[in-house]
């Protein structure tokens, strides 16, 4: 927003505070447009109505000019009004002198109508039928799905290259993301995984104590952060951190042709970018997990002993207990295929990013919305399949 100082000082407050026009002919039939008080952006300024009707009046104006002796201050809401009353000057064929303007609103001006709108750039919107909708979306929906496939055997592809010792990816950058990835995201793991054990915690405690049976929350809290709430945590954490942040790079190493240039020299993009991301995130979202099942019970615990007034060898006892390792292996078997779902979904975005910076944002919000569904998703399927085999 342009902004410039007051041009003339008036002793009047509200002189300065409102914008004004008034009218005024010349001997020679020149309209003359004077301004007045303070032309910035949040001052009602007047339309163009008054403009057309005083053009309307007898004699009609040939010429148009300004007088700003009373004008306070400007910025671009003075701008905006006078584009839009030169356009209604060149619908009526009046020409406008703008030398009565302030010099830095004209350079504006002239800067503004230099480039003058390419005739068709601007896009129309177009009304689609209900059926052709559908359509779209149908077509939308295949596509996306043989996208989804291909890049889903290309990573199994590549893995099983890996496996062989054929795949091309730098050792260096594995070591990296395994860092980025694990050691970096404790300090949000911790935090959240001590409010979801707090949060369980508080929730069992209002209903085990009515019937006396707080010591029970142990339970509660330790099943649920080991088997569900901890790799489920974790994952989430990792879709909006890592997820989006594997997207944004990719993303942006297709806007700078990055991906196009590693092609070219005949190495995979999904080897030498897709490859390590997926085994860093694979290898860390089981220790991820570990760790947030551990954050989890501490939540608990502090609830536990500080509000149920429970012994802490107590609390730990029935935790250990409770939990058996059916609970810890579901629980990091959740989280490794949390893990390979976030890193696909992630990179799968950054890879079929389009050109331009907004495409980056939305991909990596795409990657974000992809991996929490996938996880959800997984998490039902797991559950439903370990209810049927019964652990």
């Amino acid at each position: 927003m342009m902004s410039r100082k007051p041009l003339r000082k008036d002793n009047s407050s509200e002189a300065q505070s409102t914008c004004r026009i008034r009218f005024n002919r010349s001997d020679d039939g020149t309209l003359i447009v004077q301004l007045s008080g303070n032309w910035q952006i949040g001052q009602a300024s007047p339309s163009g109505d008054e403009l057309r009707q005083e053009l309307k009046r007898a004699p009609q104006a040939r010429h148009m000019a300004f007088d700003t002796q009373d004008l306070a201050g400007w910025d671009t809401g003075l701008l905006t009004f006078l584009v839009r009353i030169s356009d209604i000057c060149s619908q009526t064929g009046i020409q406008t002198d703008l030398n009565g303007l302030p010099q830095g609103v004209q350079r504006l001006l002239a800067l503004a109508s230099a480039v003058p709108e390419r005739k068709g750039a601007r896009k129309k919107p177009q009304r689609i039928s209900f059926i052709a909708g559908i359509g779209e979306a149908a077509i939308g929906f295949v596509h996306s799905t043989r996208e989804i496939t291909d890049f889903i055997g290309e990573a199994f592809i590549s893995f099983a290259r890996l496996v062989l010792g054929r795949a091309r990816l730098r050792r260096s950058d594995l070591l990296a993301i395994i860092q980025e990835c694990g050691a970096r995201a404790l300090p949000i793991v911790t935090l959240i995984s001590v409010l979801v054990g707090l949060i369980l915690a508080f929730v069992g405690a209002i209903q085990l104590k009515v019937f006396g049976a707080q010591i029970y929350v142990a339970d509660l809290v330790g099943i649920g952060m080991v088997r569900e709430m901890g790799a489920i945590m974790a994952g989430i954490i990792m879709a909006g951190r890592t997820g989006a942040a594997f997207a944004a790079q990719l993303g942006t190493m297709q806007v700078n042709e990055e991906i196009d240039a590693l092609k070219t020299l005949g190495i995979s993009p999904v080897e030498f970018l897709v490859l390590p991301r997926l085994i860093a995130l694979a290898l860390m979202m089981p220790l991820l997990c570990v760790y947030a099942d551990l954050m989890g019970i501490i939540g608990g615990l502090i609830v536990g002993v500080g509000m149920l007034d429970l012994n802490i060898i107590e609390y730990c006892n029935h935790t250990r207990e409770a939990v058996s390792l059916n609970d810890f292996w579901i629980g990091i078997f959740m989280s490794a295929v949390f893990g390979v779902l976030v890193a696909l979904a992630g990179c799968l975005r950054g890879m079929h990013c389009g050109r331009s910076a907004s495409d980056v944002g939305d991909a990596a919000t795409s990657a974000v919305v992809t991996g929490i569904v996938c996880i959800i998703v997984s998490t039902a399927i797991i559950t439903i399949i370990c209810d049927v085999i019964g652990i």
